[in-house]
């Protein structure tokens, strides 16, 4: 991707930090006329035209992450981040350009802000992993298809293993685990302390022991391994609750040259946490900007498609029809009801083609 930009032009400016974009605001319109910054510690400014676009990435939910290593739990201090500062700085111009505070302020502790990723130099662990997965993880495909999560872990943990090997310079008997935990002010079952206490080895531990491993191999297997953990306070700051006009729109009212982009920025109908949101954003700001007659690709519709829900029920339960799902009592006898009443209508129809009965 960089040198595609730099074949077509674009500088990359490394070592800078920009600090605000002052915004000049007359005559009903909004021009950003000039950006501060800071290079190589140096502060510097650039002067901006109304036929300069400003494209802002506003927050970020990688700021600020801090890093550990086997025998040091990442540290949980940090700077509030450019990225965060910088939309601040913006904010207090403008009404329009948003609210950070609800994003980075105030996050609560019970969430999803510790990782790790586990680097494996032996086979030690495939058969666990064969075990859970029912893929051997050196076959070339995709291990997890997607996160697996572990139900009974008190920090609810979940790991993917994408397909080996992940990285270029992986070497052939390396195998990467990428391990994460949503309940962060919990203690462990094997390891009893909260996630952001533990070093490296004792996360790879507590995974360990939820994989099956025989406790008298988990600190061996453990030790042996590599584990980073990471610390990323704002990993969830996209979830946090909010309100209209919280994000700016991409392109705020009445401005000429300064367009938010990514997953802070307001557009309709789509869902954070996606690459297509970065790029459907992008599209959004630079065709509202340049006055350019194309339209941004449509969100799929599939929260009101009742065919990909059902397809969706189906594979969150396992690929298990409904009848044979572990529900309560009371539960069964609504779904046998309900049954009843789709008896012999497209409703039906579509339930067995989706394989739901």
């Amino acid at each position: 991707m960089v040198k595609y930009l730099k074949d077509h032009g674009v500088q990359f400016h490394y070592n800078t930090v920009v600090n605000n974009i002052f915004v000049n605001q007359s005559n009903g319109e909004k021009i950003a006329k000039q950006i501060i910054l800071t290079e190589n510690g140096e502060k510097k400014s650039i002067d901006l035209t109304e036929n300069d676009l400003v494209f802002v990435t506003n927050g970020s939910i990688t700021e600020s992450t801090t890093y550990g290593d086997n025998l040091h739990p990442a540290p949980e201090e940090h700077e509030l981040g450019a990225s965060w500062q910088l939309w601040k700085n913006l904010a207090a111009q403008d009404e329009t350009f948003g609210h950070p505070d609800i994003f980075c302020k105030d996050i609560p502790k019970a969430n999803w802000r510790m990782s790790a990723t586990i680097t494996f130099k032996n086979d030690d662990i495939v058969p666990f992993i064969e075990a859970v997965n029912k893929k051997d993880p050196h076959s070339g495909s995709i291990v997890t298809s997607g996160p697996t999560t572990i139900k009974d872990s008190n920090w609810l943990l979940g790991y993917s293993i994408s397909r080996q090997p992940h990285f270029k310079a992986q070497k052939p008997n390396e195998l990467i685990v990428w391990l994460y935990g949503l309940f962060s002010d919990t203690k462990g079952n094997y390891v009893e302390k909260t996630m952001p206490d533990c070093n490296g080895i004792e996360m790879c531990e507590e995974w360990l022991y939820h994989m099956g491993v025989p406790e008298e191999r988990i600190p061996e297997i453990a030790s042996a391994a590599t584990t980073i953990p990471a610390h990323m306070p704002y990993i969830t700051s996209y979830f946090m609750p909010r309100a209209l006009g919280d994000r700016p729109k991409v392109v705020p009212d009445h401005s000429k040259n300064l367009a938010f982009i990514g997953n802070f920025a307001e557009t309709p109908r789509d869902t954070v946490f996606t690459t297509e949101y970065s790029v459907r954003t992008a599209m959004e700001a630079v065709y509202t900007l340049l006055d350019i007659d194309r339209g941004v690709p449509e969100v799929f519709a599939s929260a009101f498609d009742v065919r990909m829900l059902m397809n969706a029920m189906y594979y969150l339960n396992d690929q298990k029809k409904l009848e044979d799902l572990d529900l309560p009592l009371p539960e069964k006898l609504a779904i046998k009801g309900m049954l009843k009443k789709v008896k012999g209508t497209y409703v039906e129809e579509l339930m067995k083609k989706y394989k739901l009965i």
